[in-house]
């Protein structure tokens, strides 16, 4: 086992959770691998969203990683369990709406849970639902993966599909608004501007935080050294640019 640890999302949105991973752990290796070529995940059937997260993570097992990330709330709520009942030796970390903590910080009204379709279908979030579902609105953020993975997350049109989606809810009292796709948070300043007295969750830091963990568990962490990130694609490679410009910001 080398010293890489994996991470893989649909797409370019889970550079979200890894800016966060290396800001805490920034001896580690990482590897980064988007499935840019087939995003968005949400609105495919089950069956083909397994396949498809098979097969992506399939590239990092083969690179002998010693941990892997499932930067993806889609693809952890369709595969995360299959993994790790296929790999129980590897530290495997998914995605989760934020939508415990989200809960506890009601002051009275509701809660927005902005997700693609399969996240808020498929029965992780169902589960999650029956245990703090009180006041929650699912909202299926129709349109937003696509303007981040081409680079448009600061752009009119996006500002014009957050409005679309969320502005029938601007007139009640919003305490908390979850960020259930790991691309939502490159859209959290327009977000917030529609409910500037609202509390948004991402879940990005814990995940991180959790990461840790599992390899301080494991005795896998990198006491020492400079580390580093890699970038992969299923899609143009063009793309990685724009992982780097999320990442980093521009250069």
């Amino acid at each position: 086992m080398n010293d890489l640890i994996g991470f893989f999302d649909s797409g370019v949105g889970g550079v979200s959770v890894l800016r966060e991973a290396v800001r805490l752990l920034p001896c580690e290796h990482f590897l980064f691998f988007g499935d840019n070529r087939n995003a968005p995940y949400g609105p495919r059937p089950l069956a083909e969203i397994r396949r498809l997260s098979a097969a992506g993570i399939r590239r990092l097992l083969d690179r002998d990683v010693k941990a892997i990330v499932i930067a993806c709330n889609t693809a952890t709520s369709a595969y995360a369990e299959i993994l790790r009942a296929e790999h129980p030796e590897l530290p495997i970390v998914g995605m989760e709406p934020a939508l415990k903590p989200a809960h506890y910080a009601r002051h009275g009204g509701q809660v927005i849970v902005l997700a693609t379709d399969a996240t808020l279908r498929l029965e992780k979030f169902q589960r999650l639902m029956a245990r703090y579902g009180d006041d929650v609105i699912p909202v299926v953020g129709h349109g937003l993966v696509e303007l981040v993975e081409s680079g448009r997350s600061a752009s009119p049109e996006a500002g014009a599909q957050l409005k679309a989606l969320l502005e029938p809810y601007t007139g009640r009292q919003i305490d908390a608004i979850v960020l259930g796709c790991t691309h939502y948070p490159f859209l959290r300043e327009p977000i917030q501007a529609l409910f500037p007295a609202a509390q948004i969750f991402d879940g990005l830091a814990g995940t991180a935080a959790q990461l840790k963990a599992l390899l301080e568990r494991g005795g896998l962490l990198t006491k020492g050294g400079e580390g580093s990130v890699a970038f992969e694609t299923s899609g143009d490679p063009s793309v990685i640019k724009l992982m780097k410009r999320l990442m980093y910001g521009d250069t």
